[in-house]
């Protein structure tokens, strides 16, 4: 297995703002709210790099967060 960060199954929120070029601090109240899927591993949260394609794809049909 790689271990480059694009191909990590899972992501912290500053690689999933990095990945959606959005600010930490926007995806990080969008992970909060539940419109990007993410769990939480002690006081951090995570996102598993399928869910976050999933919503990437929702997005592209038209779905709304």
């Amino acid at each position: 297995m790689r271990n480059n960060a694009l191909e990590k199954e899972v992501l912290t929120v500053s690689q999933v703002a990095e990945y959606l070029q959005l600010s930490e601090m926007t995806t990080y109240k969008m992970v909060q709210e539940g419109k990007i899927p993410a769990f939480k591993i002690g006081r951090s949260w995570r996102v598993k790099k399928g869910d976050l394609e999933a919503l990437i794809e929702g997005l592209k049909k038209g779905e709304r967060l």
